[in-house]
């Protein structure tokens, strides 16, 4: 594993690294991390995907150290989507790159498999589907009223994160709290240190929260960005898409995952990871691996 520095439009951005990351022969994946978590989520799967072939590039996203705090102080998903973007172009990605993300690293990677002029040629998602595939379909209105019941109740934490001052002064027992109830029994500990190592200070924990509150503002969305438009909230695939939800998910009700895929396009499915909750990269790192990478190898890199 090594790092690297890309400079971007708003900020400095760094990321861990895999693979033959200085050489545009080797096709390109980018790695998205969520919340509360950082690149290090992808320490099994980024040495997957260099073996075979790929030139891995995790980035500690927007505000989550040693990245840099965007200057336009924005943490809207298109400055995320944009931000990606730049990253592909910096790196002289081309049309065999692949996007991969967790969380909200996976909602950014959603709404760029539904942008028309994403250079993403497949993409993979976890622990968070595209939006459009949580609606209700005719004869499926009761069970989805059933799911969305339950979300309300395990989604607590996004209203929280709204509050003024709170959850930057509760951040560390908020996310140890998050981790236990999202993956039941899987040690965190390791993962909450460098959580901690990438958000040290006040300022760094209001730019994790920043996601949330950017998310509930969106009239506040930089007008560089507004080209993304709402394909991250509204919009389908138009490039094959895996989904992945670990069953014992306590962040997302596992039923969302059921919904995935009739609405993807072909070449696209979703598959539910037994033995794993919302964290699922890390929980079964052989069974998401070997999904993963069976999916990219269907069109040669």
């Amino acid at each position: 594993m090594d790092q690297l520095t890309t400079d971007l439009d708003q900020l400095r951005l760094a990321s861990l690294t895999w693979g033959p990351t200085a050489d545009p022969a080797a096709p390109l994946a980018v790695l998205l991390h969520g919340f509360p978590d950082t690149a290090h989520t992808w320490r099994h799967l980024g040495p997957a995907l260099a073996d075979a072939g790929y030139r891995v590039v995790a980035p500690f996203t927007r505000g989550y150290g040693p990245s840099g705090l965007p200057a336009d102080g924005s943490y809207h998903v298109p400055a995320l989507m944009s931000d990606v973007l730049e990253l592909h172009a910096a790196l002289e990605g081309d049309a065999r790159a692949v996007l991969i993300g967790h969380d909200w690293g996976a909602i950014v990677a959603n709404g760029l498999a539904a942008t028309e002029a994403s250079p993403f040629r497949r993409v993979v998602s976890l622990a968070v589907p595209p939006f459009p595939a949580m609606n209700p379909s005719r004869g499926d209105v009761a069970r989805w009223a059933g799911a969305l019941a339950r979300q309300a109740t395990m989604s607590w934490y996004i209203g929280f994160n709204q509050l003024p001052g709170l959850p930057e002064r509760s951040f560390d027992k908020l996310v140890a709290h998050l981790w236990r109830q999202w993956s039941p029994g899987y040690d965190a500990a390791d993962d909450l240190a460098r959580l901690a190592a990438s958000l040290p200070t006040t300022e760094r924990k209001a730019a994790a929260v920043g996601y949330y509150r950017a998310n509930s503002r969106p009239w506040q969305l930089p007008s560089r960005y507004r080209h993304l438009g709402s394909a991250w909230a509204v919009g389908s695939p138009r490039v094959p898409l895996l989904y992945l939800h670990g069953e014992d998910d306590g962040c997302l009700d596992a039923r969302w995952a059921s919904r995935v895929s009739g609405k993807l396009r072909q070449g696209g499915r979703s598959a539910l990871i037994t033995g794993a909750g919302h964290f699922l990269q890390l929980e079964r790192p052989d069974v998401v691996n070997a999904r993963i990478l069976e999916f990219l190898s269907e069109e040669a890199p």
